[in-house]
């Protein structure tokens, strides 16, 4: 190794950065008294190959702790070994026996022996603690890739996992290439043939997999070690630095295909948990800086339901934020985030909810981040709850109440046909006052943190044996119907009834106004046998089984078809621009029950119906909803255009397939004045001729 003498070096940038003659290195540490940069020649080496101390004269600005080593290239492992006082009930956590990671490190190496286990106990960690990689962002051809600016309104987001989308063995692909981003590369033109114009992937950042119950993994990845490194363990390559060009190389086959990337972003905490949790990185370097104390500081504010919070009102905090966000847009062209418990991020450095939260201000005004996709899970661990008012006017939201009321409505539950109707207008009763586009809400009604939807209509109790907690962990209150039989049956009546809820779902996400969000594999009928929470299943509890493409061919070839007509009148609807509040004001709606103009608000409603145009008379649409248990005929409104005075029939959930969805020119004119709504079925009219 090049054992040229270091130099005083700079403190910006934060991190390793290259240079043409090395590598210059800068940390953040206040109450630090001293620094050491530790360089290693390989992943699981316990002694160093070299020790560069940082004397506080030469090598701190402020509270920036900076050195330049001539002779390093891409790819040399390092850490810091940082002293200061050990006093927890100040706040002070340092631990000099722990090897630490660099807070802005843009790669990870972890040996093969890591354990999580010593950097929690007492003593020297080294052989077996993760280390940075200086890596060279510029060396990577982008071809001239750019971000793909894609507007909400044509925008269909699938929530997908990186290593569960592919990994099952019925995936097709070579055992190397299973559940990596090659892999997920491989799968592209299925997203494109199913109509995903974005994908939204569950964390991406370094996470440590070994945060979870013993014998379990951590999965989803929801408990992040590093804010700017792509998780190692999804890469096909065993180079640490491959994970940033095969991340890199999905991003830009993505864009190729048309299909966006938004990542879901865990800024509310980090893996090294309660104050019983392991040393890692930022409890190291300034504990009272990241994270959100109790009033005695010896103990950790717990919004995010993880052990810690991430302190965001802190400037240095806020900054790490900003810079990680840069990084994603700027070095790996990631067209928009998705906050995971985004209203922590409201908590000033003693927990209590801002007015307007400086962080958010931050990433809102953002000049990089201008026209990058905003999405906010307005809620956190600790009761808050900001859906319809959360802060700025770029954030986009996930809209939970969206998911709870079509649930109820279409279980069959009391009082809930005029929250129905709110939801599919694109709820104005929560964003209509902001003068915001429709695509203000995003609508869904499972994601990762629940039941498939497959499960939604399987189960009526969560089954969370397999996770060692007897059942004890996940919601309880999932408002889901088994359809009559719990879990798995070979009563095709009950199946029949089951895959109609499914096309049911997916007609009411698809049709609603705001922005619809899928959830990978509901459009196969993925199950994960009634878990409910299968964060710490890596397996086939939360693989996607590829044989079910075949075998749910029925609900897959219905969710294509949707999502290809919301596509289409997206791309031509001049409508489809203008806020939700105009559209309200302008456009034509009008709602009835089983009889035309006399829509049935009461508690013991089960059926809606309401005839919509366009806000220039360019399409009309007679939507039918029935959640009761048995057929209803509706009566439909007169039909007034020139191909003749007919409604026809695109959908109905209730009709085998290829009835129950068609192409324009194969519907069917539906005579008479009454219409037939199976239990437990939509249908939709159409007036205009257009092709579907």
């Amino acid at each position: 190794m090049n054992e040229s003498p270091s130099q005083p070096g700079s403190s910006f940038p934060l991190g390793a950065t290259i240079c043409p003659e090395g590598v210059n290195f800068s940390v953040y540490s206040k109450n630090a008294a001293a620094v050491e940069l530790l360089l290693f020649e390989k992943d699981d080496d316990a002694r160093t190959s070299r020790v560069i101390p940082l004397e506080p004269q030469l090598h701190r600005t402020y509270f920036y702790w900076h050195v330049f080593v001539p002779g390093l290239r891409p790819g040399q492992r390092y850490g810091y070994r940082v002293s200061g006082p050990y006093a927890p009930e100040k706040g002070l956590r340092f631990d000099a026996q722990k090897l630490l990671l660099d807070p802005y490190g843009k790669a990870l190496a972890v040996p093969p022996r890591y354990s999580r286990l010593a950097a929690s106990l007492t003593g020297d960690n080294t052989a077996v603690a993760m280390k940075s990689v200086v890596a060279d962002l510029n060396l990577y051809d982008w071809e001239g890739d750019q971000p793909l600016r894609r507007p909400f309104s044509n925008t269909i987001i699938y929530e997908l996992h990186v290593r569960g989308f592919t990994r099952h063995p019925s995936s097709g692909l070579a055992e190397e290439k299973r559940g990596t981003y090659a892999g997920l590369i491989e799968k592209i033109p299925y997203l494109q043939d199913l109509g995903i114009t974005a994908v939204e992937l569950l964390p991406v950042f370094q996470f440590d997999d070994q945060d979870a119950p013993p014998g379990f993994k951590n999965y989803w990845g929801y408990s992040p070690v590093s804010f700017f490194a792509p998780h190692g363990a999804y890469c096909s390559r065993r180079d640490p630095l491959g994970a940033l060009d095969e991340f890199r190389d999905l991003v830009k086959a993505l864009h190729r295909a048309g299909i966006e990337v938004i990542l879901d972003v865990v800024f509310n905490h980090t893996t090294e948990g309660h104050e019983y949790g392991p040393t890692l990185c930022y409890r190291g370097f300034e504990n009272k800086a990241y994270y959100i104390l109790e009033e005695d500081s010896g103990r950790y504010a717990n919004y995010s339901g993880c052990g810690n919070t991430l302190n965001a009102g802190n400037s240095i905090v806020r900054r790490l934020i900003i810079d990680s966000l840069h990084h994603w847009v700027n070095a790996m062209h990631v067209d928009g985030f998705r906050f995971d418990l985004a209203s922590i991020l409201t908590r000033d450095e003693n927990g209590v909810p801002l007015a307007n939260p400086p962080v958010l201000w931050d990433i809102e005004s953002d000049p990089v981040l201008a026209g990058t996709k905003l999405i906010a899970e307005a809620w956190d661990a600790a009761g808050l709850y900001q859906v319809g008012s959360f802060i700025g006017e770029s954030w986009k939201e996930w809209n939970g109440k969206f998911r709870d009321d079509v649930r109820s409505f279409m279980k069959g539950d009391r009082g809930t046909v005029s929250r129905l109707a709110s939801r599919l207008l694109g709820s104005p009763d929560l964003y209509a006052h902001q003068d915001r586009e429709p695509e203000q809400s995003i609508n869904f009604i499972t994601c990762h943190d629940g039941f498939t939807l497959n499960d939604l209509v399987s189960y009526n109790e969560k089954h969370n044996e397999a996770n060692g907690e007897e059942n004890r962990d996940g919601l309880n209150d999932n408002l889901s119907w088994n359809c009559g039989v719990e879990g798995p049956t070979a009563d095709p009546a009950i199946e029949k009834l089951r895959t109609r809820q499914v096309k049911n779902f997916m007609a009411i996400t698809l049709l609603a106004f705001g922005a619809p969000m899928l959830l990978m594999g509901d459009e196969i009928r993925r199950t994960q046998g009634g878990n409910n929470n299968a964060y710490c299943q890596d397996n086939e509890i939360s693989w996607l089984d590829w044989r079910l493409l075949d075998r749910n061919a029925e609900v897959h070839r219905f969710v294509k078809s949707l999502i290809a007509a919301r596509l289409r009148w997206g791309n031509g609807d001049p409508d489809r621009d203008v806020s939700l509040s105009e559209i309200l004001q302008k456009a034509r709606i009008q709602w009835h029950g089983v009889k035309l103009s006399q829509p049935d608000w009461g508690p013991d409603s089960h059926s809606l119906a309401l005839t919509a145009w366009s806000r220039r008379g360019r399409l009309l649409t007679h939507i039918m909803i029935n959640a009761y248990w048995k057929p209803l005929a509706f009566e439909l409104p007169p039909v007034q255009n020139l191909q003749g005075k007919t409604w026809h029939r695109w959908i109905d959930t209730a009709l085998e397939p290829p009835e129950d969805i068609v192409t324009w020119k194969h519907t069917a004119p539906v005579p008479g004045s009454t219409y037939l709504v199976q239990p437990r079925a939509i249908v939709v009219l159409m007036e205009r001729t257009r092709e579907l």
